[in-house]
């Protein structure tokens, strides 16, 4: 209760500093304490200190959400104060104690900067001498009914009433009893204006019934709603108690408030009916558990799950196919068919939006761009990306995920990946597909195939979350280097997407367009203005001379190298800004050729021809040496060659001895006499029937003393009819053969198919001869003028 002072007052002066208050109301004989923040108010209590001056008028706002009022925004009639005492809190802040003097009233604003300075007036209590009785009775009124109030309000102090009874002046009464009421300032502020005493005590009374009569109202209420209180009340009082009484034994937990979260993350989930009715069943477990006990949080960290993932959540695909097709072709040269396969599958969303989304794999060896260009297809359609490598990975739990049982268990990686997402349509890519293992634990390629099916994927069913999820609207981009590790079921739900190794004229662009820009910037070279240039000579040969790849990574390896040694330059002499590095500058920084071209001198004798294989790192070519010894007519085969490159060495052996004539070999040539047939390098596995038509010529080279042309590479399965069957992997061998440079190349005649997807620029550069038996390939391959010089 604010204290009453009955000292008398001192006089009042004619022009007085104004000290707006926002929500409070000061009565004359009223101890207060205000803090002063507002920069005006802070100016007139600095001032008011340093000039001794202890009067100033406290006036109230009529709107407390002004922050700088002026003489219409205050009422005109307030309370003269004396400052009892100043406290400074901080910098421009003070805590101000005031005493409330006599009312007031504003006769005239006389400035209003830095403060509001104002010529007032006393405003002098009206005292009716035939109203003494009427005024006595109202006085013991309020008397009555405030110590009434006072013991229906816990906070305020028993002193109070004694307080009251030792004033006996009306004015006073009314002003020290409404100083106290909780009220509106508006309330109080017309009390304060009223002058007539008797008209004062009456409104104090009015307030003091009024409050009186709320409190009883509360109080009864109170008493009903305890009374009416049923078991879920008294529960809840009871946990109360519990949780008060954990406190004092030091058990509180952090978790009172879990519950709560949980029912509004689960409303705001939008989970499906099945995931919903899950959830809240897992919750009314939460709510009968000890915060304390191991089964809270296993059962705290499922509910997070669940309310976590997007199951409602997606983002707005970009449908603009001239947008799409920008971001894709900025990103990445060339890959037409992936980009055209994207376009479609855009065109289509956007003629129905409720297409489920496409399971694409990306097939190509190692550098040229598949997983890269996973993350441009998110960003061409404006939706988020997430990666998931696959490689060494033998557990089915890391696709399905563990059951709660298990200490520690997860969710699988897709799910994993969806709530790091946060929307339930982004882009997967489940890198390196073909690297999947197998073990005791389970077959992970397996669990992919509920994954990947879109027919069933709209249900996965993960073994941590137990609900099933929609997986129908997420785009899966798998990548692999080679297809024959991918089982059978799971190849057969992947739409395959080959991307072939780049040519020298593709190397050449993307190296221009990105990778030189990007390890200059890289390499802080753009932040210093240097300018670095490579002549067109210069790539071709790091792309010939120091790199032997399907893609570009060991070509950015390269020019990063490269780029290196020019920001030793640069940093070596800052004035040189400008390089143009040429072909005769790579050895300076790389150091002598990695690479030399070697064909004419590997094919210039007999029993030695070029073949071409399929790698997962693109396509090779390969020497295929044939030697004649003395023996029993036995075959050896050397260079860690695979069972079915051994069958067609057998086969294409088998077919030389039983067509001599044919060939024109004597006889005699295969009598006591073992062949050995060699395929370097001796250190790397090779397989498959490919090479069977390289064994071939070999042997007959060698047999007839006739070479092989030195410019003629060759790929192709024969059998003991001497037909030439078709074999895979015809662009990759093609490119090889270009990157080595073969001018002839020699294909079954069934591959002529395939040579469509050969770039242009290749297929002009290469003489292609289509052979379809034995003859057509030694007619093409063997050299004329040798045969002619070994026959004279």
């Amino acid at each position: 209760m604010a204290e009453q002072s009955q000292d008398e007052a001192p006089e009042l002066p004619e022009v007085v500093s104004l000290l707006p208050l926002r929500n409070s109301v000061l009565f004359p004989g009223s101890i207060i304490p205000i803090d002063v923040g507002r920069p005006k108010s802070v100016k007139l209590v600095e001032e008011a200190i340093a000039q001794e001056r202890p009067i100033i008028g406290i006036v109230t706002q009529k709107e407390a959400r002004v922050e700088d009022p002026t003489e219409a925004d205050i009422h005109r009639v307030g309370c003269a104060a004396r400052i009892l005492k100043v406290i400074k809190l901080a910098r421009d802040n003070y805590s101000v104690i005031l005493q409330g003097v006599m009312r007031i009233r504003i006769d005239e604003i006389t400035q209003n900067e830095p403060f509001i300075v104002a010529r007032v007036s006393e405003l002098r209590d009206v005292v009716n001498a035939r109203a003494d009785v009427e005024a006595d009775a109202l006085v013991l009124n309020i008397k009555e009914t405030a110590k009434k109030l006072i013991s229906l309000v816990p906070e305020l102090p028993r002193e109070a009433a004694a307080l009251l009874d030792s004033v006996n002046d009306p004015g006073q009464v009314a002003d020290l009893v409404v100083t106290n009421l909780d009220i509106e300032p508006s309330e109080k502020q017309d009390v304060l204006e009223s002058v007539d005493v008797l008209e004062r005590l009456r409104k104090v009374l009015t307030l003091l019934t009024r409050q009186l009569e709320i409190l009883k109202v509360r109080e009864r209420i109170n008493s009903q709603v305890q009374e009416e209180m049923g078991h879920s009340q008294r529960e809840y009082v009871l946990r109360q108690q519990l949780k008060a009484i954990k406190g004092e034994l030091g058990e509180v937990d952090d978790d009172s408030g879990d519950v709560e979260e949980f029912q509004k993350k689960i409303a705001e989930a939008k989970m499906p009916e099945e995931a919903e009715k899950v959830a809240l069943k897992q919750l009314d477990r939460l709510k009968q558990m000890q915060p304390s006990s191991a089964e809270y949080t296993v059962t705290r960290t499922y509910l997070e799950w669940l309310v976590e993932l997007p199951w409602s959540r997606s983002t707005e695909d970009t449908i603009d196919i001239k947008t799409v097709r920008s971001v894709l072709d900025e990103d990445h040269y060339d890959l037409e068919k992936v980009k055209k396969r994207i376009l479609e599958y855009m065109a289509v969303l956007k003629l129905n939006a409720s297409k489920k989304g496409p399971i694409l794999c990306l097939l190509g060896p190692p550098g040229v761009g598949k997983t890269s260009l996973g993350k441009s297809i998110a960003r061409a359609i404006g939706r988020k990306f997430v990666r998931i490598s696959l490689g060494g990975v033998r557990d089915e739990a890391e696709i399905r995920g563990h059951r709660r049982t298990y200490v520690g268990s997860l969710p699988g990686r897709i799910i994993q990946g969806l709530k790091k997402a946060g929307t339930n349509n982004p882009v997967i890519m489940l890198d390196e597909i073909d690297k999947l293992g197998h073990d005791f634990r389970g077959d992970p390629a397996s669990a992919l195939l509920e994954v990947l099916d879109p027919e069933q994927n709209h249900t996965f069913s993960d073994h941590y979350l137990e609900v099933t999820f929609d997986l129908s609207r997420a785009m899966f981009i798998a990548t692999a280097n080679y297809l024959d590790p991918i089982p059978p079921a799971l190849k057969d739900r992947l739409e395959i997407l080959e991307l072939p190794g780049y040519t020298r004229q593709e190397k050449l662009a993307i190296a221009r367009r990105f990778l030189i820009p990007k390890q200059v910037g890289e390499h802080g070279l753009d932040d210093h203005a240097v300018k670095v240039a490579f002549t067109e000579d210069a790539v071709f040969e790091l792309i010939d001379s120091y790199t032997r790849e399907a893609g570009v990574r060991n070509l950015e390896r390269e020019l990063s190298a490269v780029i290196r040694g020019v920001a030793v330059k640069v940093v070596e002499d800052e004035s040189k800004t400008d390089f143009t590095i040429n072909q005769a500058h790579i050895p300076e920084f790389l150091g002598p050729q990695k690479y030399l071209p070697e064909m004419s001198e590997r094919t210039a004798e007999p029993g030695v021809a070029t073949g071409l294989a399929w790698t997962p790192v693109g396509g090779e070519i390969m020497f295929v040496e044939a030697s004649r010894m003395p023996g029993k007519g036995g075959l050896m085969l050397t260079g860690q060659l695979g069972d079915v490159m051994k069958e067609s060495a057998q086969a294409a052996l088998s077919y030389v001895k039983s067509h001599l004539e044919l060939l024109g070999i004597d006889k005699a040539t295969m009598e006591g006499h073992d062949i050995h047939i060699h395929v370097p390098a001796g250190a790397i596995p090779k397989d498959g029937p490919s090479a069977g038509v390289a064994m071939l010529a070999a042997l007959t080279s060698l047999l007839t003393q006739t070479c092989v042309r030195p410019d003629v590479a060759m790929t192709g399965e024969i059998t003991l009819r001497g037909l030439v069957l078709p074999v895979g992997g015809i662009k990759e061998k093609m490119l090889a053969a270009h990157r080595a440079g073969i001018k002839r190349i020699l294909l079954p005649e069934r591959n002529e198919k395939d040579v469509v997807d050969v770039p242009e620029e290749i297929r002009q550069e290469m003489s292609i001869v289509y052979v379809r038996t034995v003859q057509d390939v030694l007619a093409a391959a063997l050299s004329p003028e040798s045969a002619e010089s070994a026959a004279r």
